[in-house]
């Protein structure tokens, strides 16, 4: 009945005749409800020790939600002379004069020549009050609204029954038939095809709802055109209206929801689809006081044609019930613009939101979150923020379609639940591999700038010498160029507490290893080459050559970590301490060397230029061996504790 409201609103009044209908016939059945209520409240205040029934069956067989209903009448008494205590019985004599009124609308619409005389007949009874306050009425006000007697007097009993047979009469004249789950009137024998393409369309992602009611369709004729009409779901103002006519197929769709009414547009992107601008309407009865409507308009080239396109649009209906809901609980795991894109990718795939709200929505994912992590997330952090943007809305294309597969072929919820955490386990994984691949590459750029310094040193002396140190100090530069790059795609591919955050973290601290190398690249572009330094280049070079072992360490300790498990083959975890081992004798012995360097210097360096080129480069080296050490040890801690962890 609220979808009454909009459909005139619209100006298709002949859908309204068919709504009103069914309206009325429930308010008949609730107002009969109402009617045995008062009766056994008296006869139960009458005799109290009588047993009663509290009407509960009764009260759902006529759709009647409010439970509180069920307690009324052991709740009866009697009071002073004719009166009754019945819980809520203004309340009531409300509902029943509503469900009268709801009786006389489609008597009134369809032309009736019976309304004028319901109307005055409800005016006149309802001229009396119906009950005394909130819970007090009296058996004379009880009889005339229960009476079933017409030689006694009036009665809103036999008001209701005269109107019931007026229903009947009408619902008779309208001779409503059902097409494929449509209610369907007043067509022609052409509509049929039409009305069971565009139900096809319907029923195919029907299931797609669950249990969510909606998507009731109503066909009629409007002088030339067919009239289709579907409810969508529970929102007074979510309506759609499609008028065929010829080829021409024009839909009017209404909704509260501006961004909802965009999405529906979104989903014609392969059909030529004609919108018109969007209007708002101010309507108070509406929520937040107004509705959206658009216009778009298809023209099919040929009959199959235009079945395909009605088709389409039936099946698309499914994906806008509580569309709002679930892109809200959305923009707690994604950014706005990949919420968005997520449930356009859902109703692209046909496998919808629904699902995904029925089988837990975002606490689902938060808790596999916090189970994956093992550790607390900080407050707020959303999906994205974990895993990153990319990952994190391919993580949920899989949750969606889990969910929908999953509830489709009947598996428990709890197995989809795990289903949802055993792959985010797996994209867990896949970025802490993405983040050892990242630590790998930047230890392969320490091992490329420490190799070039070793190798300028074992050919220092020459013409071509500082042609050389020039040469290898722009590629050192240029690695440790993209060396900065990879601790830029670390931080964006990760920003949680656990495994995965501990590699980002460790790839920020191994950056000074390259750092250090590239600048002892640099100043060796300072040395003089006059022959005087002949001596110092040793010391310098096996300083060098420390670093190019410690980087290689490095690496092949991180390429070991790939395979390491609790439970393993206890070589692989034999050779990755063998290695970080080697990274520590390398420290030491870097230490020594660049102690040997001093010597050196203090022996040959006959001016302040050899000196501080030399013994920046060698302090340089020594700093990465510094870096190297601590980077291993780290490492080598973070590892151990996993293997307790697990």
């Amino acid at each position: 009945m609220e979808k009454a409201h909009i459909i005139d609103a619209l100006g298709e009044s002949g859908l309204l005749l068919p709504m009103l209908l069914n309206g009325a016939l429930a308010a008949n059945d609730r107002a009969k409800y109402y009617f045995s209520l008062l009766q056994m409240a008296q006869s139960k205040a009458l005799h109290p020790d009588a047993p009663a029934s509290d009407l509960r069956i009764e009260r759902q067989a006529a759709g009647i939600a409010e439970e509180s209903c069920d307690g009324v009448v052991a709740a009866s008494s009697r009071g002073e002379g004719d009166l009754y205590r019945i819980p809520r019985v203004q309340a009531v004599c409300t509902a029943l004069y509503q469900d009268l009124q709801r009786m006389l609308e489609p008597i009134q619409a369809g032309h009736s020549p019976e309304w004028g005389n319901f109307a005055a007949r409800l005016k006149l009874l309802a001229a009396k009050p119906w009950c005394k306050t909130d819970d007090l009425i009296s058996g004379e006000q009880i009889a005339a609204m229960t009476s079933g007697d017409r030689k006694r007097a009036d009665s809103l009993h036999l008001l209701v029954m005269d109107m019931h047979k007026a229903l009947n009469a009408l619902q008779a004249k309208v001779a409503t038939e059902v097409i494929d789950g449509a209610q369907a009137y007043d067509i022609r024998s052409e509509d049929r095809s039409l009305i069971g393409a565009f139900m096809r369309g319907v029923n195919q992602s029907l299931p797609l709802k669950f249990d969510h009611p909606g998507l009731g369709t109503t066909a009629t004729r409007s002088g030339d055109i067919l009239v289709l009409q579907n409810d969508i779901g529970t929102t007074d103002a979510h309506v759609l209206v499609v008028h065929v006519e010829g080829l021409r197929a024009q839909l009017t769709y209404t909704d509260v929801h501006m961004q909802r009414l965009l999405f529906l547009q979104s989903l014609f992107e392969g059909w030529r689809v004609g919108w018109e601008d969007t209007r708002s309407r101010a309507d108070h009865s509406m929520e937040d006081g107004v509705y959206h409507l658009c216009v778009g308009t298809y023209t099919a080239r040929k009959a199959k044609e235009l079945e395909d396109y009605l088709a389409f649009l039936g099946s698309r209906l499914v994906f806008l019930i509580d569309w709002n809901r679930a892109r809200k609980r959305l923009r707690q795991l994604l950014p706005k613009k990949e919420a968005l894109a997520l449930l356009k990718w859902a109703a692209d795939n046909n496998h919808g939101h629904m699902a995904f709200l029925r089988a837990g929505g975002e606490q689902m994912v938060f808790e596999a979150l916090a189970f994956t992590a093992r550790a607390p997330l900080p407050l707020g952090a959303r999906l994205d923020s974990v895993l990153g943007r990319e990952p994190a809305a391919e993580y949920m294309k899989f949750v969606f379609r889990a969910c929908a597969e999953g509830l489709l072929a009947g598996r428990p919820e709890g197995l989809i639940q795990d289903e949802v955490r055993a792959e985010l386990a797996n994209y867990f994984h896949s970025t802490q591999q993405s983040l050892v691949d990242l630590a790998a590459e930047q230890a392969a750029f320490a091992i490329e700038i420490a190799s070039g310094v070793r190798d300028c040193l074992l050919e220092a002396r020459g013409e071509a010498a500082p042609a050389r140190f020039a040469r290898n100090a722009e590629r050192a530069k240029g690695w440790e160029h993209q060396a900065d790059e990879l601790v830029n795609r670390a931080r964006g591919t990760a920003s949680q507490s656990g495994r995965s955050d501990f590699f980002r973290s460790l790839i920020e601290t191994a950056d000074d290893v390259v750092d250090e190398l590239e600048e002892a690249a640099f100043h060796l572009t300072l040395l003089p080459h006059d022959g005087g330094d002949s001596g110092l280049y040793g010391p310098l070079n096996a300083l060098a050559r420390l670093l190019v072992d410690g980087s290689q360490e490095y690496l092949r300790s991180l390429e070991t970590v790939r395979t390491l498990r609790r439970g393993g083959p206890r070589e692989d975890m034999q050779d990755f301490l063998e290695a970080i081992h080697r990274i520590m004798v390398v420290e030491r012995q870097s230490d020594s060397a660049q102690r040997a360097v001093k010597l050196a210097l203090a022996r040959e360096a006959a001016d302040y230029r050899r000196l501080y080129a030399f013994s920046e480069c060698a302090r340089n080296l020594e700093a990465a061996a510094d870096a190297l050490m601590h980077s291993g040890l780290r490492l080598r801690d973070q590892v151990l504790d996993d293997m307790v962890a697990e």
